[in-house]
């Protein structure tokens, strides 16, 4: 009988998620689309004078001023500029600085998917997954063109700041360690050095146990649970890149068209290999939410670095408290309303006593606090498998000036997404973190040239 009870309390708890979710989801696209709408609207009623000169910014993003960009990353189900219209996934930060990239990159593709991304849209070319990675996980070696790079003269004398939220900040780390591996084919000269810093915001360097509670094993982080929140997830996104619908696709993808998963390639029958878990990325696990796992994050831990040259700042957010010995959100009205169960749920969880603990000295209670997507312990500086140097930041007066190859961490009091698609919720705090982050970049964040002499070569 307390088994049917259980049994009825999931099939409850995973109904009040979907609805939730599917009611954000719709929330975000109404936004973007009455956003949109909006803009066309007014310029079609307030056509600009053609006669008047119209000075533009470069669309590369050269750096006209000497000062390196600072290009913002986003996470999971994020988007970058030219998708869902007008909406902004950092709500608007971007534009509180000249000099700022906001690449879209695939919202659900794997983090290393992404990192080579990211590359070649700051340099151009074409999308080249490599030749291994891509027949390992059965999917086409390249992806999208960019005809011109953002910033094409990105070297190690013209470094870039790095700012993301999420995976994002992950996706970053990840595409320096492959600068420093050189592994892009044709750059020969990269190095971990183009990287000038990296900022952090809820970053997830070390794993979150949300997945679990979302439907991921805590066996290996990446088989699925028969029903759960993230089968109706899978199930709901193989359908859309298989209709693979023009306009919705501009508005705003996935980022799976290297799997060529449209019906327009694979048919029927391919729907099937999909849906029945036989191909595709959730079968192969080339996809964003393995990567996510504590496990996930361990392995991809285990080959990076914290390098010596390159400043690391990270903001760690965390929205509950302690109350009467338990771990609880800290509120109710200042917690996203999708995120508030999650916070509640991952600050309960324990790890199955018949399940090997993902790391030796694991313990349920470090991993209590969390800002409903990321746990605290994971977002202020990799520590798993092994712990890089940090510091903890109290006043920001205290750790200046800063030094590079030391994580310096803050932890914020905040949710997930209290920095990004609506500032409204954050307030004050919203523009204290984004003009902090940007005065850093520009003020602290340096790295000093050796001048050469006359007849003296550079040290």
């Amino acid at each position: 009988m307390i088994r049917w009870w259980v049994y009825a309390f999931e099939l409850a708890e995973l109904f009040v998620s979907s609805v939730v979710h599917l009611l954000f989801g719709i929330y975000i696209f109404s936004t973007a689309v009455a956003g949109e709408l909006s803009r066309a609207l007014n310029e079609w009623s307030f056509k600009p004078n053609e006669s008047i000169q119209v000075k533009r910014n470069d669309p590369a993003g050269t750096n006209v001023d000497g000062l390196p960009p600072i290009v913002l990353v986003h996470g999971i189900f994020g988007f970058g500029d030219g998708r869902c219209g007008s909406l902004s996934y950092f709500a608007g930060a971007e534009k509180k600085d000249e000099r700022v990239l906001v690449p879209d990159l695939g919202s659900l593709t794997s983090v290393y998917d992404r990192a080579r991304e990211l590359f070649y849209y700051l340099k151009g070319g074409q999308v080249d997954y490599g030749e291994e990675h891509s027949k390992a996980y059965g999917h086409s070696q390249f992806g999208r063109i960019y005809e011109q790079g953002h910033y094409p003269e990105w070297d190690e004398d013209h470094p870039i700041h790095f700012v993301g939220h999420s995976t994002g900040a992950q996706v970053v780390r990840v595409m320096q360690q492959m600068l420093a591996d050189k592994a892009f084919k044709g750059y020969e000269n990269t190095s971990e050095n183009w990287v000038l810093s990296l900022t952090s915001i809820s970053g997830a360097f070390n794993g979150a146990t949300r997945l679990y509670v979302d439907g991921l094993l805590p066996e290996d982080g990446k088989t699925m649970k028969a029903i759960c929140l993230l089968q109706l997830l899978r199930l709901a996104f193989i359908i859309g890149c298989w209709l693979d619908i023009p306009w919705l696709n501009a508005f705003y993808n996935l980022g799976f068209e290297h799997f060529n998963m449209s019906w327009k390639k694979v048919g029927l029958c391919g729907l099937v290999d999909y849906l029945s878990g036989n191909a595709g990325p959730f079968a192969t696990g080339d996809w964003v939410l393995p990567d996510l796992t504590i496990q996930g994050s361990i392995r991809i831990n285990c080959h990076l670095k914290t390098f010596p040259n390159t400043y690391y700042f990270s903001y760690a957010t965390k929205c509950t408290r302690k109350m009467l010995g338990f771990t609880v959100p800290s509120g109710i009205l200042g917690i996203h309303p999708l995120l508030f169960m999650r916070v509640l749920q991952v600050s309960q969880r324990r790890h199955p006593p018949d399940v090997s603990p993902p790391y030796k000295g694991y313990r349920d209670e470090d991993w209590e606090d969390n800002d409903g997507a990321i746990n605290t312990i994971a977002s202020t500086h990799p520590r798993f498998p092994i712990e890089h140097p940090s510091h903890l930041v109290v006043n920001d007066d205290q750790c200046q000036p800063l030094q590079p190859g030391i994580w310096y961490y803050k932890i914020v009091e905040a949710d997930h997404m209290s920095f990004i698609l609506n500032r409204e919720r954050a307030r004050v705090q919203f523009d204290q973190i984004y003009d902090s982050i940007f005065e850093r970049c520009r003020k602290h964040f340096f790295r000093k040239i050796t001048q050469a002499l006359p007849n003296q070569a550079p040290e």
